[in-house]
């Protein structure tokens, strides 16, 4: 007997690479369907999104590589709140991006006390070389 692996981001162990291929609409309405009696409107409302834009990414209407990282997981959070398993990693992959790291909020303060620090110009400097950076991530 074998142990379900987990891959390198997953928060759930046994993640299943079955599903790498759906998209954010597919996706949303696997989930859904666990939770008979919510609906759209009722998980646009719980992710802070409005009810139009979450209708067009489930209808494919409206492109969804540049959606928000916190609205997906903000996704995430109200399916887990309704008892769904899931995981960013399945919404980053289904919008076709990279799963970020981990928000830690050590972390996220010790680079804005840096960030303070620095002269505007550098400031200016570090904002340009952080978006480049996530451009050659959405891009590997």
């Amino acid at each position: 007997m074998t142990n379900p692996q987990s891959a390198p981001g997953d928060t759930e162990p046994g993640h299943d690479p079955s599903r790498r291929d759906e998209d954010l609409a597919a996706l949303l309405e696997r989930l859904l369907a666990q939770v008979p009696g919510r609906t759209q409107k009722d998980l646009a409302s719980g992710a802070g999104i409005s009810y139009p834009t979450l209708n067009a990414w489930m209808n494919r209407t409206r492109g969804t590589s540049r959606i928000d990282p916190e609205k997906l997981r903000a996704m995430v959070e109200v399916f887990r709140r309704w008892g769904v398993r899931t995981t960013p990693r399945e919404f980053f992959e289904a919008v076709g991006r990279p799963v970020p790291g981990p928000s830690g909020d050590e972390r996220e303060a010790r680079l804005l006390k840096l960030y303070r620090q620095l002269p505007e110009s550098r400031q200016r400097a570090l904002l340009k070389d952080a978006e480049a950076m996530l451009q050659i991530s959405r891009i590997m």
